[in-house]
């Protein structure tokens, strides 16, 4: 069978990483610890939008008080949004090496076989490749072991009403998720008093935001419910329209290889849109970037993304529009490219456990 075959491609490396660290494994799974969180209560701001939302909703105003009286307050959320202490370093190997690893390998490998069906469904659908369909389900919860372990109402609650100062106040965006939250619950019969997510409130395998969950999943096993929770399928369907919805060109490269301006001056303005793609293949080579030869016959526009690689020379690529439609996913060229490094790694072992 194909699955046995790709499992022993890497049974040697498993091995070797178990020895290596053998409470890996149970890292990847731990939650953070939440130091004591108080209970909301009927505090007056959060009062008020639950009779405003009660009306909207229609629903019962005491019992949607009472469901977020209920809500606590977790300072880890507080903690966890604020952005990296200033002069991080960005390292692309490390990151990459979060996720192209073997145990994300295996899960992937599995995770494939399992639902290949699927996934070439959502392929002919809506022409994003399944190789990156499972990469980024991959990166995103490890194949459905990693879905996080925050109640999503404190978290919502937490981040609508007690957004930490020392960043740009993002709790309007919060309080909106939390009524999406509210409404996805309505419709889908779900207990927001039990649901968990990430510390922002994204759930289930592809970790939607609630609004997200309302927009773009879909029941892609027509069993009449969509469910992001416990269905990798619905998963699958609803990454694929995801990124369809947010831009994705069937038959388009995500990136080509280039080598950089050597002027400086030029090298900055074509890294001033950062993952906007901005400039033609031809403007490109103006400014002195050499690309490659797919990427010199590329008819729509790039963007140079640098890729920072601690003290050592940060890496380049010509990102296309489907490398900027996977970062509406998650806004950043790290995940993107680790998305695509993880599918690509894993549609290579498949194809080598094909070969007789």
């Amino acid at each position: 069978m194909l699955l046995r075959a790709l499992t022993s491609v890497l049974s040697l490396v498993l091995i070797t990483a178990a020895l290596a660290d053998p409470a890996q494994a149970a890292k990847q799974k731990k939650t953070p610890s939440q130091p004591v969180a108080a209970i909301y209560g009927e505090r007056e701001d959060l009062m008020r939008f639950a009779s405003e939302q009660a009306a909207l909703l229609g629903w019962n105003e005491a019992g949607l008080r009472r469901l977020l009286s209920q809500a606590r307050k977790l300072p880890t959320v507080q903690r966890l949004i604020m952005p990296p202490p200033a002069g991080t370093a960005k390292d692309w190997a490390a990151y990459r090496a979060r996720f192209v690893e073997p145990r994300r390998l295996q899960a992937g490998l599995a995770f494939w076989a399992a639902h290949e069906a699927a996934l070439a469904r959502a392929e002919a659908q809506y022409g994003v490749p399944a190789e990156l369909i499972a990469g980024l389900i991959g990166v995103e919860t490890f194949y459905g072991q990693i879905t996080g372990g925050f109640r999503v109402l404190d978290a919502l609650v937490t981040l609508g009403f007690d957004f930490p100062p020392g960043r740009r106040d993002r709790s309007e965006f919060f309080r909106a998720e939390l009524a999406e939250f509210l409404k996805l619950c309505q419709r889908e019969g779900l207990d927001a008093a039990t649901l968990k997510g990430s510390y922002a409130g994204a759930m289930g395998w592809p970790q939607f935001m609630p609004s997200s969950w309302n927009k773009h999943a879909i029941d892609f096993d027509a069993d009449g419910h969509v469910d992001l929770i416990g269905n990798p399928v619905d998963a699958i369907g609803s990454v694929a329209h995801y990124l369809a919805q947010h831009g994705w060109r069937p038959g388009m490269p995500t990136h080509y290889t280039v080598a950089v301006p050597v002027d400086t001056v030029e090298r900055a303005r074509l890294l001033a849109p950062d993952i906007l793609p901005s400039f033609s293949a031809a403007q490109f080579a103006e400014a002195g970037a050499e690309l490659s030869e797919a990427g010199r016959e590329h008819q729509g526009a790039l963007a140079l993304v640098e890729l920072q690689n601690g003290t050592a020379a940060p890496s380049y690529i010509a990102g296309t529009a489907n490398f900027y439609a996977l970062t509406r996913y998650n806004w950043s060229s790290y995940y993107a490219y680790a998305v695509i490094e993880l599918g690509r790694t894993l549609r290579s072992f498949r194809e080598s456990a094909q070969k007789p």
